[in-house]
């Protein structure tokens, strides 16, 4: 069985893959729209690769990046695009990543509760020693 500290400690790691997820799907809404000359790679989404931590908790082990081959445009009025009239759009599915922002807000706030809640048990046990 966990202890109050642990609880506290546990739920502190989840805040920070949380954190990062965030991070990581607000990189890829702002940089959905750029868009490139057909012949270099286009935005490559971000995506938090995140495991079980040793004693507990979870921890992020690295930033996976997906494709950079985006959507290719024939464009020829755009200022940036290429010889042959192509520009490239990143690939970032608007939708889904606000699907993500959600659960990943949800799942924050979750941990900050549980931190909450162990810090006033703690607080109400000190209490009790007085």
């Amino acid at each position: 069985m966990a202890g109050l500290f642990d609880t506290i400690g546990i739920s502190g790691t989840g805040l920070t893959v949380d954190r990062k997820w965030m991070d990581a799907i607000a990189d890829n809404l702002s940089n959905s729209n750029n868009t490139v000359p057909g012949d270099q790679p286009a935005f490559a989404q971000r995506y938090v690769e995140a495991q079980s931590a040793p004693g507990g908790g979870t921890e992020v082990v690295g930033i996976r990046y997906g494709s950079s081959e985006g959507i290719e445009e024939y464009d020829p009025q755009n200022p940036i695009a290429d010889a042959k009239g192509y520009v490239r759009h990143a690939d970032i599915d608007m939708s889904g990543q606000m699907t993500q922002m959600i659960m990943a807000q949800r799942g924050y706030e979750a941990n900050l509760q549980i931190i909450s809640r162990a810090t006033d048990a703690y607080q109400q046990a000190l209490q009790l020693g007085k």
